[in-house]
């Protein structure tokens, strides 16, 4: 499943028919591909979603930690459509963003490590 909409309701427990949260979803996940941006994670001139056909392998290409990518936006896009009620989860949730954030700046430093060699 490379379409990025899909894949993060299906992260959220919605099924790929189910189109009544669609522009909801979608305005959450473009304001995670904007973070992510920032990090420096996917295209420089930024990417933005209008449906189920924009893809994972579209916004960032032969990228090893492509799966942290896909987890980070579908848990950003959790907290924002529908956060936990326990605040044990939302401290779990918050504490895993974190720590998603921190590898991806990570891996983005040592990517531009290889690129300044």
């Amino acid at each position: 499943m490379d379409s990025i909409l899909t894949s993060v309701k299906k992260l959220l427990g919605l099924t790929e028919e189910y189109t009544a949260f669609d522009a909801d979803l979608i305005m959450h996940i473009n304001s995670v591909l904007m973070i992510l941006r920032q990090m420096g994670v996917g295209p420089k001139e930024g990417f933005n979603i209008s449906d189920a056909t924009a893809t994972w392998s579209e916004f960032c290409q032969n990228r090893a930690d492509i799966e942290a990518v896909k987890s980070y936006t579908a848990l950003k896009v959790k907290m924002l459509f529908d956060p936990p009620q326990s605040s044990s989860t939302m401290e779990a949730t918050k504490n895993l963003i974190s720590e998603l954030e921190w590898r991806l700046y990570a891996e983005c430093d040592k990517e531009d490590e290889k690129c300044a060699d």
